[in-house]
């Protein structure tokens, strides 16, 4: 039933719908304005929630596929041996699809999205353009974690950067142009990065010929099946039986290796991984609260799944021989993030570096390269990204109160406001790793796979979750206990509008925590297969 309704398209493309509608609603009438969006927001919320249920987790390829003709670009014959073709062309098609990485991380953006809109009650300017940017922002989210063509990938993965751009520049804080110039700087030249080995990609492993009574065609195709496929064909298997110099699917040691690079340097700009990561530190501090909410819970998990589709998937001789390089440079990100977060005075940037850190978690995951780190590495994005989304809704909640987040300024908010300071308690806990929430299931699983293999950087690693322990609880129970500082006069806790996406938030955290195999279910016969493949390439020498 889902397939035949293309629920992949309807969930990706069903903001365009809130979109539409606003461009005709008044720009001063901003009740209705936000009402539509949020209201927007719920249906792929719906049709996510839907398609999770509908997956088939004893399934590990992809499902819900969707493929339409969408671009051919003609190319020229004037190559020797190339006149007899009937066609010569690069080809991309609209490819959606899902599976056991993917889906998570679609239902995190709905759910994230949805809390987002409704948090963006504190904007107070500009309504209907803020919420056409981030409807905007919303499908190119999706698109990125359903695309099957590289073409279309890029395409939704530089529709996030144009809305962000805006929405960080427009309502932002006081350095908020400088902060959205540095984050399209920096994004910018990580999408180009990643363009050229897409082209590349293309341009070798994603050639292909088709012969029928009227002639053969040759084309490049940018389908991440055919391009996977044709990257560990076996020799006996090359078209025409050529060498494999000769071969067009042919890609030397050296053109893997150089690929591989760029594609961890293009997703590791956007994790971000040390030194690529100042430029979120300023998004972090300077973008509204309800925008940082979608790019500290989704944009950069956009990075960790490019790395592990691209990355580990098309190259995993090269990722496996770099399994320590991972490794270390995940525990760079851990300790550096963790040590700066302690130090830091601005509430904002405690969370911006324990992003870091946690992202740091995240590549420890990967580089251990079994079953159990790498669901715990994807774990960990779904897990830190319902966490950090409610951290910075509660940061918004109390800049909007005290009109601060310094850490010296604040303090006995737990007298006036008890709710919201519950609810930050609980999501400090489940930052640190508190057993029964879900932060401690991802980081358990992260650090027991990386212990089959790299034993004294697994040991290493854990000194950032004591760290952890510290920077958060310093920073929750100052904010929380203590004599009251900054406490304006009528101060009220926690409105309706601001309440539901609280607890909705703090019910998945606990809902993961005392029952994992809701996420690890569609997870383990995916991860399971990517396991099964990367070790029978890297054996083989891909």
């Amino acid at each position: 039933m889902p397939d035949s309704l293309h629920l992949l398209s309807l969930i990706a493309f069903s903001p365009l719908l809130g979109v539409l509608i606003l461009l005709f609603v008044p720009k001063d009438q901003g009740f209705w304005i936000k009402t539509i969006a949020i209201i927007t927001t719920l249906i792929p919320l719906g049709l996510s929630a839907w398609l999770y249920a509908a997956f088939n987790q004893q399934v590990a390829g992809m499902q819900f596929k969707e493929e339409l003709g969408w671009i051919q670009v003609p190319l020229n014959h004037e190559a020797n041996g190339l006149n007899q073709l009937t066609s010569f062309f690069f080809e991309f098609k609209y490819m959606m699809a899902v599976d056991g990485l993917s889906l998570p991380l679609v239902f995190l953006t709905a759910l994230v999205a949805a809390m987002a809109a409704l948090a963006s009650v504190y904007i107070k300017k500009r309504w209907k353009s803020y919420y056409i940017l981030f409807l905007l922002l919303e499908t190119g989210m999706f698109g990125v974690f359903m695309a099957q063509d590289l073409f279309l990938f890029f395409v939704f993965f530089e529709i996030t950067i144009i809305p962000m751009f805006f929405l960080i520049g427009i309502w932002g804080y006081m350095e908020r142009e400088r902060a959205a110039n540095k984050f399209l700087i920096y994004n910018g030249v990580g999408s180009a990065i990643m363009l050229i080995a897409f082209l590349i990609l293309v341009s070798t492993a994603g050639f292909g010929q088709i012969s029928n009574e009227t002639g053969t065609s040759i084309y490049y195709s940018g389908d991440i099946g055919v391009i996977t496929s044709h990257l560990f064909e076996t020799e006996d298997s090359y078209v025409n039986q050529t060498d494999m110099e000769g071969n067009p699917f042919y890609m030397g040691a050296g053109m893997k290796w150089t690929l591989f690079i760029m594609l961890l340097v293009a997703f590791g700009i956007k994790l971000p991984i040390f030194p690529f990561h100042t430029w979120m530190l300023k998004v972090h501090t300077e973008a509204p609260p309800s925008i940082v909410m979608i790019h500290s819970g989704i944009l950069l998990k956009m990075g960790a799944f490019g790395l592990i589709r691209f990355g580990i998937l098309l190259f995993p001789q090269q990722a496996t021989a770099w399994a320590t390089v991972l490794a270390v440079l995940g525990v760079i990100n851990i300790l550096y993030g963790a040590i700066l977060a302690f130090v830091q005075k601005d509430f904002k940037l405690v969370l911006a570096y324990s992003s870091i850190s946690h992202m740091g978690i995240v590549l420890l995951g990967i580089a251990a390269f079994n079953t159990i780190g790498m669901e715990g590495a994807i774990f960990q994005l779904v897990s830190h990204g319902l966490i950090s989304a409610l951290m910075f809704l509660l940061v918004g909640a109390i800049y909007e109160r005290t009109k601060t987040t310094i850490l010296d300024e604040l303090g006995g908010l737990a007298r006036t406001v008890p709710f919201i300071s519950g609810i930050l308690l609980v999501s400090g806990m489940a930052s640190l790793g508190l057993p029964g929430l879900s932060g401690f299931i991802s980081e358990f699983l992260v650090f027991v796979g990386l212990f089959q293999t790299a034993k004294i950087l697994t040991v290493v690693g854990t000194l950032g979750v004591i760290l952890t322990a510290v920077y958060i609880l310093r920073g929750v129970l100052g904010i929380t206990y203590g004599p009251s500082k900054v406490l304006p006069e009528g101060i009220r806790d926690a409105r309706l509008v601001e309440a539901i996406p609280m607890i909705t938030l703090v019910a998945f955290i606990v809902v993961l925590g005392i029952y994992p195999s809701v996420l690890s279910g569609p997870l383990h016969q995916t991860v399971n297969g990517f396991d099964q493949f990367i070790h029978a390439i890297a054996k083989t020498g891909g």
